[in-house]
């Protein structure tokens, strides 16, 4: 982990900040214009409409992040970006409703976030999550964590890298050679936006003097920057008033549930990556409550659900940026790209092979702090390694299973749709498996990972 350059109250000169926070905007843009990518064909949106939507997406996650940085969320900062483990419940929505069209489609999912993100928002302001984390220790948020680093790799590999490999690990060289490669301090700060932007330079050059064709995955079409406009305001409930139903609050439950996990495990890790002690009590609650907060925001300003992006507290890892208000700063990129349609329109024309070559740095990171949280524990402990052990396995194995059994699961109405949204998500799996067995395994505090660190 590198070096810490600015602490988490530190404040870095303007250029600095805006450089920083553009930096966090690149790192998610991936993950966050992907959902609604994979939403917007599902339910037969147009381009024009995934694009909208796409802006939704950035207002809700940037408003999202400014809640959570603030003294009401945990004042970690975290950024929020749309959240993968979702997917599986709100597809479920999208099959239930999708002949109905795709505003009626979005009425539900933003009417079952708004639901599920009070919910959550109640729990956590209300203090009851702090007092469950007892539960959550080591054991349990290692495997989670390193679940949702490595199940990632399809979506690094073969979604993105694999379409086009040369121009993916140029990306990824250049970022190994930014940050550790020279001790040049601004030269480690930037290491991913340096990356990108040569990268992306180079794809363009080559578009431009017809070496990449219009097919190739690495082209750059400039052609999406002059149909956008220059400035939009996608408002309240742009698709319309939510609709609320207990099968889409009850699929979009599953979400909730695995993000839960995720986002304790992620408190922990942005602590231990910005130097602090172990988050307390009233910085979990006041975190997961700003996240409930956060993905009603989201059905209520027709965007998606938000989460802590561990891919940004990896990048904090490998910058040694834990300034609060750089994640600010990227927070409110991501508002005036929502506003500025040219500016979106650019930030979508990063091929996806210059996207996996981030995400390859990235994961394997995730996946690392979720080793990482796993030396709180004592890992020499038989006890400790079989749960591990088994935790992980499920959680690469079952998933597969789980989504090819979706006939037999529906079959079982809301009960067996939010059993298969779980079933099919990899952190969810790992996290329940690990956590029944560490809270019915005998074990001292010590062995569990609970004993406080100071830093």
């Amino acid at each position: 982990m590198a070096k810490l350059v600015y602490g988490i109250d530190d404040k870095p000169r303007f250029p600095i900040m805006v450089l920083a926070g553009a930096q966090h905007v690149l790192t998610l843009f991936g993950a966050t214009t992907l959902v609604p990518l994979i939403f917007g064909p599902a339910m037969n949106m147009s381009p024009a409409q995934i694009g909208f939507f796409i802006s939704c997406v950035y207002l809700s996650m940037g408003l999202a992040t400014l809640l959570q940085t603030s003294s009401f969320g945990s004042g970690l900062p975290i950024v929020q970006g749309s959240s993968l483990s979702f997917i599986p419940p709100i597809m479920t929505i999208i099959g239930v409703y999708g002949a109905q069209g795709s505003d009626v489609c979005l009425q539900y999912i933003g009417g079952s976030l708004i639901l599920g993100g009070v919910l959550m928002g109640i729990l956590g302001y209300a203090g009851l999550v702090g007092k469950i984390k007892r539960f959550i220790t080591p054991v349990t948020v290692g495997p989670t964590i390193m679940a949702i680093g490595f199940s990632l790799a399809p979506v690094a590999v073969g979604m993105n890298a694999a379409n086009y490999w040369p121009v993916s690990l140029a990306v990824v060289g250049l970022i190994f050679f930014f940050s550790l490669g020279t001790n040049k301090r601004y030269v480690n700060i930037f290491s991913i936006l340096s990356s990108v932007v040569i990268v992306y330079l180079i794809c363009l050059a080559l578009s431009l003097s017809g070496v990449f064709e219009p097919t190739h995955p690495a082209y750059v079409n400039l052609s999406s920057i002059s149909e956008a406009k220059w400035f939009q305001f996608t408002g309240l409930a742009p698709w319309g008033a939510p609709k609320f139903s207990m099968i889409a609050f009850g699929a979009i439950l599953a979400g909730f549930f695995a993000v839960f996990i995720e986002s304790i495990g992620d408190y922990y890790n942005v602590s231990n990556a910005c130097g602090l002690d172990d988050p307390d009590e009233k910085t979990i609650n006041r975190g997961i409550g700003a996240e409930g907060i956060g993905c009603a925001l989201g059905g209520i300003f027709g965007g998606v659900a938000c989460t802590s992006y561990t891919e940004n507290i990896g990048l904090i890892g490998l910058t040694g940026v834990a300034s609060r208000w750089v994640v600010r700063t990227g927070a409110v990129l991501l508002i005036l790209m929502s506003f500025i349609g040219k500016l979106g329109a650019l930030v979508a024309t990063m091929p996806s092979p210059i996207i996996g070559g981030c995400y390859i740095a990235l994961f394997g990171i995730i996946g690392a702090l979720g080793i990482q949280a796993l030396t709180r524990a004592d890992m020499g402990s038989q006890r400790n390694v079989m749960i591990v052990g088994f935790s992980f396995l499920m959680a690469l194995g079952l998933p597969g299973w789980v989504e090819g059994q979706q006939d037999m699961f529906f079959s079982y109405g809301i009960a067996g749709q939010v059993i298969w949204a779980i079933g099919k998500t990899a952190m969810a799996v790992a996290g329940i498996s690990a956590g029944i067995l560490d809270n019915v395994i005998p074990g001292t505090d010590e062995e569990r990972g609970i004993t406080r660190r100071n830093s």
